[in-house]
C-alpha cells in the first residue's frame, strides 16, 4: 500500500516535470542546489522524501523497492502528472530504475547519479539495518558521511549532511536498507525505453564508477558521465557540473522541443500534414519557425499556452493574416479559450485594430469553431 510522501514543488506551472528522488538517509535538502537551476531553466521540479525519510510517515517495515517505487507513482497521481522524467540518486537511482522498467509510461527521461543496480554483499544491509534499530542513527552518521563526501569537501558541508542523516527515522532507514538488500533490478535494465544519462563520481567507494558503467552497457543508448571531485553525494559536492549534466540530458535541442510544443498546440494531424507537403523550397522556414517561434518563444516558461494564445489571436487579426486565424482558433481551443473568450479577444482588438479587422477575424472564428463542433 502506498504512503503519501512528502514533496515539494518549484518552477512554472506549465512546465515540464522532473522528480527528484534522493539517497538513503538523506530528505529534500540533499537536491537544494538543483532544484533552484532546474526550476530557472523552467522545469516544474518535484523533490520529494522517501517513506521513512525527512517529513514522509515512517510505516512499520522492512520496505521493498517496488512500495518506495509505488509511493511515486502514488505522488504523480496526486499531482496529475502523468509522466515525468526523474533524477534519482544512490536508492532514488534504484526507484527510478524499477519505475523505467515496470511504469514505462510513466518516465519521460532518466537520469541514474551514483547508484547501482546490485549492491552487496546482503550481510552488509542486514548488518547496517540491525544497527540502526539498536544503536540509533548517531551511531551510523559518521560513517555515513565519511561515503558520501570526499576528504576535500568543506566542514560545513559534512556538519550539515551529518544533521541531516541522524534527522532521519532509524525504522526508515532500516527498513530502505532491506529494500536495497532484496532489490532485484539487474535484469530489468534491457527492458528500460527512456533516454537515460548515468553519472558516476572517481571518488564514490559506496558505489564505485563500474558499477555505473555496468547500468549504461545494460540500458539500450544509455550514455555515461563520469565527475571527478565528489563522493557519494556527487551532486552535493559538484553541484554545478552535475546540473549542468542533467539539464543538458532533460532539456531536448530547440528543434525537438520545438516539435513536441507545436504538436501539443496545434495538434498532429496538422503538424504531420506540414511535414508532407514540405519541399526543399518550404524546408528552411519550416525548421525556422519550429526551432524559433515553438523551441524558443512558445517553450518559455514565462507566458501559459492560454496567454500565448490571446496574444496570437489579437496580433493576426489586427495584421488580418486570414490564412493563420483558423489554425490558431483551433490552437486556442486546445489551449483551453471558449468560444465565449475568443469572441472577447476578437472583440478587444477591434477597439484597437478596427472593426474591418475583427469583422473578418469574427467569420473566420465562427466558420473554426463551428467545424470543430
Amino acid at each position: 500500500m502506498s504512503v503519501e510522501v512528502y514533496y515539494e514543488v518549484s518552477g512554472p506551472e506549465n512546465g515540464p516535470v522532473v522528480v527528484l528522488a534522493g539517497a538513503l538517509g538523506t530528505n529534500v535538502r540533499m537536491w537544494a542546489a538543483q532544484a533552484e537551476r532546474l526550476a530557472a531553466a523552467g522545469l516544474r521540479v518535484v523533490r520529494y522524501d522517501h517513506r521513512g525519510h525527512g517529513d514522509s510517515p515512517a510505516p512499520p517495515g522492512p520496505y521493498t523497492l517496488e512500495e518506495l517505487a509505488g509511493d511515486l507513482v502514488a505522488l504523480l497521481d496526486r499531482l496529475d502528472v502523468p509522466k515525468a522524467s526523474i533524477v534519482g540518486l544512490s536508492l532514488g537511482g534504484m526507484v527510478g530504475m524499477w519505475l523505467a522498467a515496470h511504469e514505462p509510461a510513466r518516465v519521460e527521461r532518466l537520469v541514474l547519479c551514483c547508484t547501482s543496480a546490485k549492491i552487496g554483499p546482503a550481510q552488509l544491509w542486514v548488518d547496517r539495518a540491525r544497527a540502526a534499530r539498536e544503536s540509533g542513527m548517531e551511531a551510523l552518521a559518521d560513517a555515513a558521511v565519511g561515503r558520501w563526501l570526499s576528504s576535500n569537501a568543506r566542514p560545513a558541508l559534512a556538519s550539515g549532511l551529518r544533521a541531516m542523516f541522524t534527522a532521519t527515522p532509524a525504522e526508515g532507514y532500516a527498513s530502505c536498507c532491506t529494500a536495497i538488500e532484496t532489490m532485484t533490478v539487474e535484469d530489468d535494465l534491457p527492458s528500460i525505453t527512456a533516454p537515460t544519462l548515468v553519472i558516476s563520481t572517481l571518488q564514490d567507494q559506496a558505489t564505485p564508477v563500474d558499477h555505473g558503467a555496468r547500468i549504461a552497457a545494460a540500458i539500450p543508448g544509455a550514455r555515461m558521465a563520469v565527475v571527478d571531485g565528489a563522493a557519494h553525494l556527487g551532486n552535493v559536492e559538484q553541484p554545478a557540473e552535475f546540473t549542468a549534466l542533467i539539464l543538458e540530458h532533460l532539456l531536448p535541442s530547440r528543434y525537438e522541443a520545438g516539435t513536441a510544443m507545436r504538436r501539443a498546440v496545434l495538434g498532429d494531424e496538422h503538424v504531420d500534414r506540414a511535414m508532407t507537403t514540405m519541399t526543399e523550397f518550404t524546408k528552411p522556414f519550416q525548421d525556422y519557425t519550429t526551432e524559433v517561434a515553438w523551441g524558443t518563444v512558445w517553450s518559455r516558461p514565462g507566458l501559459d499556452r492560454r496567454t500565448r494564445s490571446v496574444i496570437t489571436l489579437t496580433v493576426l487579426t489586427a495584421l488580418r493574416a486570414h490564412e493563420e486565424l483558423p489554425m490558431h482558433v483551433r490552437a486556442a481551443v486546445r489551449n483551453g479559450l471558449t468560444p465565449a473568450e475568443i469572441a472577447e479577444v476578437l472583440l478587444h482588438t477591434g477597439v484597437y485594430a478596427g472593426v474591418p479587422a475583427a469583422n473578418s477575424a469574427f467569420a473566420i472564428a465562427r466558420r473554426t469553431l463551428d467545424e470543430l463542433g
